[in-house]
């Protein structure tokens, strides 16, 4: 499994950066996909895929603990589409 780290280091080895500039890079990119979602946009990268905020109705749901039923709220939540290179890829 790669981390955030495992991806700052081959940032840095890859351009010849120090790790300090890379994982500012790293969270640059991170940053930005993120306050362009929580915008209402979404993000296409090409070679990767689709980030984008997709609206997930409320339902009931029901407490593990306890057994009562509950209503969960509708909420916003992070969705991502692989583009086709990427599934090609790992095949």
């Amino acid at each position: 499994m790669a981390n955030k780290m495992d991806l700052v280091e081959k940032v840095a080895s890859t351009i010849g950066c120090t790790k300090a500039d890379a994982e500012r890079a790293v969270e640059s990119v991170i940053d930005t996909i993120t306050a362009t979602l929580k915008s209402g946009q979404e993000v296409s990268i090409a070679g990767l895929g689709i980030f984008e905020a997709k609206e997930r109705k409320g339902r009931m749901g029901r407490n593990p603990r306890t057994g009562q039923t509950i209503q969960i709220k509708a909420m916003r939540v992070p969705k991502f589409r692989a583009s086709k290179t990427l599934k090609d890829a790992i095949k």
